[in-house]
């Protein structure tokens, strides 16, 4: 368990690349992820009802908000090509969606390991919902976990995605509950000169190391 634990990928790394076998042909993540950010995501099994929304809910936003903001999407369980191909046209002639995004087949389980998908106190034959926010560099932003049990948030997901491509935008940060449109957080003044400015800035403060503005 503690190699295991050891082994995952933290915030800052450098997502771990690989080359596999997808829904889309081959990919190699380090090429996949060059020049946009991607958000990796892993689900329990194909053909299981809150992984079957929850593909559905990423296939639905990916035009319409994951391309609009240079975000590609890929997916990933321990089951084979074939069942990926089959499980996405059950789903495409069930409910008229189509998961155009790769999904990786991980049979072998490598690419679970390699991730931290796999983790065997909630399951040792199935990834958990995780979910991985990659930036353009190759650094991996922001990790989400879920149980098996417990369906991901689509809209925090995408705010997520906001939050970070908007705080690296204008260096600033997202106080709690921040949506788009809101007002972000200053960075603390660092010196008695910024600290007097920021007195007399007209920001909305707090105090001096609690100033927000709107974008």
């Amino acid at each position: 368990m503690s190699e295991q634990i050891n082994s995952m990928p933290r915030i800052g790394d450098i997502a771990p690349d690989f080359e596999a076998i997808t829904t889309t042909g081959k990919l190699r993540f380090s090429d996949y992820n060059k020049d946009s950010w991607v958000i990796f995501f892993s689900h329990p099994a194909d053909f299981t009802p809150v992984c079957t929304t929850e593909m559905t809910g990423f296939a639905n936003e990916q035009e319409s908000f994951f391309d609009q903001h240079n975000c590609k999407l890929m997916g990933l369980s321990i089951d084979s090509i074939h069942s990926h191909i089959a499980w996405v046209d059950n789903v495409r002639k069930n409910s008229g969606v189509l998961f155009k995004f790769p999904i990786v087949a991980d049979i072998d389980m490598s690419v679970s390991k390699l991730w931290g998908m796999l983790q065997p106190g909630e399951s040792e034959t199935a990834a958990v919902r995780a979910v991985f926010f990659v930036d353009p560099t190759g650094k991996i932003r922001l990790i989400m976990y879920y149980p098996l049990n417990v369906g991901r948030n689509m809209e925090e997901i995408k705010r997520c995605l906001l939050a970070l491509q908007t705080s690296d935008e204008n260096k600033v940060a997202m106080p709690l509950n921040w949506e788009p449109g809101e007002k972000v957080i200053i960075p603390p003044p660092k010196t008695v000169e910024a600290l007097l400015e920021r007195n007399e800035s007209g920001l909305e403060m707090m105090d001096f190391y609690l100033a927000k503005k709107l974008l």
